[in-house]
């Protein structure tokens, strides 16, 4: 989603870009990269605990909330700016794009049909 709403952004004419969605996309990728990387240090001092350490044992389960404490900010950057994939993707839906045909008149009423009374 982060990189769709990244080509998008590149594509919008400037005058339908709002200026904090350049920002917004930032904060996001970075904490998309720092949950990464915490995932990944997470699943290492997972397999570093020792085998009797299980979820529901003390050792687990303080590495755990250890994890999710220093993840919890990065998620509520995602809470926080998230709404600017959404704001971005209906601005993009909204403007015509230069590889879609103008869409064509509706039809004229035909008046030789027979109207109902």
């Amino acid at each position: 989603m982060l990189a769709t709403a990244e080509t998008q952004l590149g594509h919008l004419p400037k005058d339908a870009v709002q200026s904090h969605w350049v920002y917004q996309l930032g904060i996001l990728h970075a904490a998309l990269d720092r949950l990464d990387q915490l995932h990944e240090q997470w699943l290492k001092t997972r397999d570093a605990l020792p085998a009797t350490a299980k979820p529901g044992t003390t050792a687990f389960d303080d590495a755990l909330a250890e994890h999710h404490a220093e993840s919890w900010s990065y998620l509520d950057d995602w809470a926080t700016h998230g709404k600017a994939l959404c704001e971005i993707n209906t601005a993009a839906r909204k403007t015509p794009s230069p590889l879609a045909p103008a869409p064509a008149p509706a039809p004229a009423a035909d008046r030789r049909s027979p109207t109902r009374k």
